[in-house]
């Protein structure tokens, strides 16, 4: 499945189990419980969304 939003994300971060499982972890949910800690992908729309540097957005 694609991760929307969170797979250009600067907050975003993979995390995989030993078991193999993956999941993508919203940083700003540390600071701010308005978020999810592991969001229902695709994210279509975040008012925290910034996205990564040095990435192809631009």
């Amino acid at each position: 499945m694609e991760p929307g939003l969170c797979g250009r994300c600067a907050h975003a971060r993979l995390v995989e189990t030993p078991k193999g499982s993956r999941f993508l972890l919203c940083g700003r949910s540390r600071t701010d419980p308005t978020f999810p800690r592991y969001p229902r992908l695709p994210v279509e729309t975040c008012r925290g969304f910034e996205p990564k540097r040095g990435g192809d957005d631009g």
